[in-house]
């Protein structure tokens, strides 16, 4: 699986950092980081935080 996000959309909500912490974090600044392969096991999260971002600025490749 391999997790982008377009930065262009974000405007750094932070829903998927709700969804899937151990993925999607914000720096002291503000700034979303996330991990691009997450394993398997966090496809569910993934999956979720997707859904949730209000701006659809994820996408989940297999």
């Amino acid at each position: 699986m391999r997790v982008s996000v377009d930065l262009n959309r974000c405007q750094d909500h932070g829903q998927c950092v709700i969804a899937a912490p151990s993925v999607f974090s914000m720096t002291d600044d503000g700034v979303l980081e996330y991990i691009s392969t997450p394993s398997e096991s966090e496809r569910f999260a993934v999956e979720e935080a997707a859904d949730v971002c209000p701006l659809q600025a994820i996408t989940i490749e297999d």
